[in-house]
């Protein structure tokens, strides 16, 4: 990895005391979801997203209007993931320009592959629905950092120009960086405490064959997801067929996916 790219990481800013009360909360197997909700309420920011959240029509719950109510109606899991996901998003300066996007655009296509990960596993897994779901919504974190390298460096133009056509973006970033964003991102989680089985299932969702045995499901999901939702050509028919393969391939119900995709497609 790039010393630049290294720097980065360990100069960003650290989490806040709400996200890390969250942490410990969710971590301690005696907490309660009262216990979480008071760690959440003292944050208003995260109360709203949590809020928004509840009331989308993903979930469909009837006017949660509280944090205690939306927490009851999430879980411990979904809480942190939303409350963690978005929390992280602020922490970063995002100029996604060498990837040819707005970030307005990054986090919609970051937050529609949390949605696809959540609408389509939790067909096969409620619990595993839970733990993809943050891995899903950050799996793309390190994109920021190695847009901000790209900029320094002044290659804009080529490295935009080549994501623009690639159908491998990881391949791309690779050629420029020595790392895609997958090591990226799991550097960045590393420097932030999370815990390992978050961080590994992120880091080998660009080579999930590479993945321990007990990780490698999870880095697999993520690999497809982020097929399917490529964040330069989201939802692309060609997209969308080669994640289904990769989802034949790895043994899935290609049909569960494919049904997903299309609920998504439609309600977007």
């Amino acid at each position: 990895m790039k010393s630049s790219i290294i720097d980065s990481i360990k100069s960003l800013p650290p989490l806040s005391k709400t996200i890390i009360d969250i942490n410990k909360v969710y971590a301690d197997e005696n907490s309660s979801i009262n216990d979480l909700a008071k760690a959440i309420e003292p944050d208003p920011m995260i109360v709203a997203n949590l809020l928004k959240a509840a009331n989308s029509p993903l979930y469909g719950f009837k006017e949660i209007r509280n944090a205690g109510h939306a927490v009851s109606m999430f879980g411990m899991s979904m809480t942190r993931s939303i409350a963690l996901g978005n929390s992280v998003r602020k922490l970063l300066n995002v100029d996604m320009q060498p990837y040819g996007i707005t970030s307005e655009k990054f986090a919609e296509v970051s937050s529609k592959q949390a949605t696809l990960m959540l609408t389509w596993y939790k067909q096969i897994d409620k619990e595993k629905a839970d733990k993809l779901y943050l891995a899903a919504f950050l799996q793309e974190t390190g994109k920021i950092l190695i847009a901000s390298d790209i900029i320094q460096e002044d290659e804009v133009t080529s490295f935009s120009s080549e994501i623009e056509m690639s159908n491998n973006i990881p391949q791309v970033e690779r050629m420029y960086v020595d790392v895609s964003s997958a090591d990226v991102t799991a550097e960045v989680f590393t420097h932030w405490g999370f815990d390992s089985d978050f961080i590994e299932m992120i880091k080998y969702s660009d080579n999930p064959a590479a993945a321990p045995d007990e990780i490698k499901e999870y880095s697999i999901a993520l690999n497809i997801v982020k097929t399917v939702l490529p964040i330069n050509n989201p939802f692309s028919e060609q997209a969308i067929n080669f994640g289904l393969k990769k989802a034949s391939d790895a043994g899935y119900d290609v049909q569960v996916l494919e049904d997903a995709i299309n609920n998504m497609i439609k309600n977007y």
